[in-house]
């Protein structure tokens, strides 16, 4: 058993179950796909529930993941114990109607105890009372000691919620040791204390239960497994919570650095910079996910947690913004796992940004007026604080109730919470009374409340509509409008609204008064929105308009849209079926089709998939889009999209036998109309699921002409008669750029030989060391390591440290010769040090390390840290 990284303790589960057959699949979002039961996903196989129930068929019946979960019941307990927290990974391998009970106990005991090695002595597996198949697995075939098996009933190791699929447990715990235990001799897992840990649940998912406590044998049994990944960590790394573990605890260190504190030192600040460290770590992953800061549903949970993660830095004594810092390292620590952090790290950043500033213009007036209303009641006797003056704070002032209600609570206080909601609802029927009573607006919801649109684009471009509202200002219905931007409804229109993928469709709205551009076209429930900017004239309510879709925009479209359900068809002819759609994007320039497969693909995959689907483009074979149900299109071979709601109609997409998919979008009616098909990249967008981005038709066109461009302007600089020529001119090119390297490293050698008596001579004796510091300036990086390792040869009981800039770029190199490390030097060390004078961070070996700066005008004060630091 040997320290894990967190990072690596994932890579290794998944790994494994990978090579028991498992299809690894990337963490799904934590906004629930169609599921209104849930805000945020808050177990593995939450986003799984349809795998299980067999309402969606899953792409393999082994499955392994690694889950992002958010938890928020106890949110102001965060902090305020180190065992809650919002933010988790939860390790899951699952069996749809595969494998069962002796495969997942076996898998999971050689896990911990052939993978990690962790010993056998110190795990104890628990099984439901009357499991005695369970019992004889793992006494019988797993050899545990059956005085290391515990029973226990149904409260703790049997998972049901009310009617339907539930199944006994079996969990497994680890033994922290007798320090944490209660001293009983009747101590195991079950206890009250601290003593054993539970690592990993196995639910068996076997009975159906009626509702009535009648239970019977499911006709496909499950498995789904559940292993927190930190609490994992905290066993690998001998630690004794989650915030002590690796990625974990370099938050809590950035916490302290921001605020100066010292984690440990004070119960008081050790809540805050725990709340700080948990809450950066969930709203990164929320915003990633497409959450957004709101005043409601999951929005308003992440704004809840960013608020009390700065008013918490506050706390601490931070008096500017912090986040954004606080993000850099939460997703340096994550990155490796969720790729699509560095990828929307600016973005993620922004949000945080903007939220602290938007809360930092309310959160100081409103804590000083909070502050007072506390001292009075305190001084009155009062145990409540009044409901008005909470409202007051949250209408007028912007300060969050849950805010309010938490810091009453330190102050051991209560809110009116009855006279709060009183004094909301009251306002909220005051605003319905004054929003007006239009035709086509609910006054109720805020929203349009008109039929359905007549959508007739899938067979014109042109129809007529009659105007049956008009929005403005983001919300606002009015009867009409004669400029500037809004949004109308008609009751028929050949617009496509964005959905499926596919960007809206853009055109005009005209007749003999008014012509409008439309911009873009959304969907909702069913009508379809204009999104609209009048060029002239006046539009009004009842008027009929004539909406013509731009064609040439859409055929192209229409191609690129064709073409992606093409790139799936080959996809899956060159990889396998394994591929399976994770999201697209299809407007008039490319078609973005992300698909889960594990691998990058090759240059020879690439070009066999663009084979494929130019062979099936010149066979000009006929396109067929119908309309069926959905149980005849999947009778027929259609592929639908997993997660996806489909009505009662369903629109088919058939290409000869190449291609059958459930789409809703607008496509050719002949595969020849694409022209040409080409792959433009090919990416990673998250563990498991690459993105190929491909184009068509004129894009196609358009790509060589570019290329073309670049050959011409390449053989230009590169001074080429004849563009065949190129690569021939670019390895002389590289060869001449070769010898003069070897060239300017020789040069380098010497300069940095010459310098190295004139620097050791300059060198300060602290404690019989030789201090050597010196900025460099633009010296290049490997004279400088040349000149480092002269001085540790020629000087053993020397440290030296140099700066090296260009430009805004600043580094760090610091040398020690082993006489100097013997005493204790480390360049490492040192370097941490320097490097944070000037806004910096890094570290390195004993004796020889490099790190980054950021403010060169502090240059002079890092160097002067050395004599200090050796001191």
């Amino acid at each position: 058993m040997k320290w894990t990284s967190l990072n690596d303790l994932r890579e290794s589960y998944l790994s494994f179950f990978e090579s028991k057959g498992h299809l690894r699949l990337p963490s799904f979002s934590l906004v629930p796909n169609n599921d209104k039961s849930l805000l945020l996903i808050n177990s593995g196989m939450a986003p799984m529930k349809k795998f299980f129930t067999g309402e969606v068929v899953p792409p393999r019946n082994r499955v392994t993941t690694c889950q992002k979960c958010i938890r928020t019941p106890d949110l102001e307990r965060v902090g305020h114990t180190a065992r809650h927290g919002t933010f988790f990974e939860m390790l899951g391998n699952f069996s749809f109607g595969d494998y069962f009970k002796i495969e997942a106990i076996e898998w999971s005991w050689e896990f911990l105890t052939k993978t990690l090695e962790i010993p056998e002595n110190l795990l104890w597996p628990s099984i439901y009372e009357n499991d005695e198949e369970a019992y004889d697995i793992w006494v019988n075939r797993i050899g545990v000691d059956p005085n290391h098996v515990v029973r226990m009933g149904k409260a703790d190791n049997f998972w049901e919620h009310g009617q339907g699929p539930c199944g006994p447990c079996s969990e497994i715990y680890f033994d922290r040791g007798e320090k944490y235990g209660c001293g009983s001799p009747d101590c195991k897992p079950g206890c009250d204390c601290d003593r054993y840990m539970e690592i990993w649940n196995n639910v068996f998912s076997q009975f159906n239960n009626d509702g009535s406590g009648n239970y019977t044998e499911l006709a496909q049994k499950n498995i789904d497994t559940g292993m927190g990944l930190e609490r994992l960590a905290c066993v690998m790394q001998g630690v004794d919570n989650m915030f002590e573990v690796d990625s974990v605890r370099r938050l809590i260190d950035k916490v302290c650095e921001i605020s100066g504190k010292t984690y440990g030192a004070d119960a008081n600040n050790d809540i805050s910079i725990r709340v700080v460290t948990d809450h950066t770590r969930s709203a990164m992953f929320m915003i990633s996910d497409g959450v957004i800061p709101s005043n409601e549903g999951r929005g308003y949970v992440l704004r809840r947690i960013i608020r009390r993660a700065c008013r918490h830095g506050k706390l601490l004594g931070i008096d500017h913004p912090f986040l954004t810092d606080m993000c850099d390292v939460a997703i340096g620590e994550s990155c490796r796992a969720y790729p699509e952090l560095s990828e929307k790290a600016d973005y993620i950043k922004k949000v945080l940004s903007l939220e602290e500033e938007r809360f930092d213009t309310t959160i100081d007036q409103g804590l000083s007026i909070l502050d007072t209303l506390v001292n009075k009641a305190k001084a009155d006797g009062k145990d409540t604080i009044d409901g008005a003056d909470v409202f007051k704070l949250y209408d007028t002032f912007g300060f969050p109730i849950d805010l309010t209600r938490e810091i009453a609570e330190e102050n051991r206080l209560k809110i009116d919470e009855d006279g709060f909601k009183t004094l909301m609802a009251e306002q909220r029927q005051r605003a319905r009374d004054a929003r007006a009573d239009i035709n086509g607006w609910d006054k109720e919801s805020g929203k349009i409340n008109v039929e359905k649109t007549d959508f007739k684009g899938y067979t014109a471009y042109e129809c007529e509509g009659k105007v049956l509202a008009i929005i403005v200002d983001g919300g606002e219905s009015v009867d009409s409008v004669s400029e500037g931007e809004c949004s109308i409804v008609l009751d028929a229109t050949t617009f496509y609204g964005e959905g499926g993928g596919q960007v809206g469709d853009k055109g005009t709205l005209e007749n003999e008064g008014a012509h409008i551009d439309v911009l873009d076209t959304k969907k909702t429930d069913g009508v379809y929105v204009h999104m609209c900017n009048v060029v002239s004239g006046t539009v009004k309510v009842g008027d009929t308009l004539k909406a013509s879709v731009d064609a040439t925009r859409r055929q192209a479209i229409a191609r690129n849209h064709s073409a992606v359900h093409m790139l799936q068809a080959a996809l899956r002819k060159v990889l396998g079926n394994h591929v399976e759609q994770a999201g697209s994007y299809v407007d008039e320039s490319i078609g973005r089709f992300d698909f889960t497969h594990f691998a990058a693909l090759t240059a020879e995959e690439i070009a066999k998939i663009e084979s494929i689907v130019n062979a099936y483009i010149l066979s000009g074979d006929k396109i067929d889009t119908v309309e069926t149900d959905v149980d005849t299109a999947r009778a027929s071979g259609a592929m639908a999209l997993f997660g996806e709601k489909y009505g009662k109609v369903v629109r088919m997409v058939k290409m000869g036998d190449f291609s059958v998919e459930l789409c809703g979008g607008t496509h050719l009616d002949n595969s020849a109309k694409a022209g040409m098909f080409k792959v433009i990249s090919e990416s990673s967008v998250a563990a498991g699921v690459r993105r190929i981005e491909i184009t068509t038709g004129y894009g196609v066109l358009n790509l060589l002409a570019n290329k073309d461009a670049l050959i011409f302007d390449t053989a230009k600089e590169l001074k080429c008669q004849n563009v065949n020529d190129i690569a021939k001119r670019a390895t002389a090119v590289s060869d001449e750029v070769k010898a003069l390297k070897r060239e300017i490293d020789q040069l380098n050698s010497k300069l940095a030989g010459s310098r190295v008596d004139e620097l050791i001579n300059g060198a300060k004796v602290v404690n019989g060391i030789s201090v050597i510091t010196a900025d460099l300036g633009d010296m290049n990086i490997d004279a400088v390591r040349s000149l480092g390792d002269s001085i540790k040869d020629k000087k053993p009981e020397s440290v030296a440290v140099f700066a090296i800039h260009s430009g805004d770029k600043l580094n760090f190199m610091a040398v020690c010769g082993k006489a100097a490390v013997a005493k204790g030097a480390h360049a490492g060390n040192i370097l941490r040090e320097v490097s944070a004078v000037t806004g910096g961070r890094g570290g390195g070996r004993p004796d020889s390390a490099m790190s980054g700066g950021k403010d060169i005008s502090k240059i002079a004060d890092a160097l002067a840290l050395v004599e200090t630091l050796i001191k």
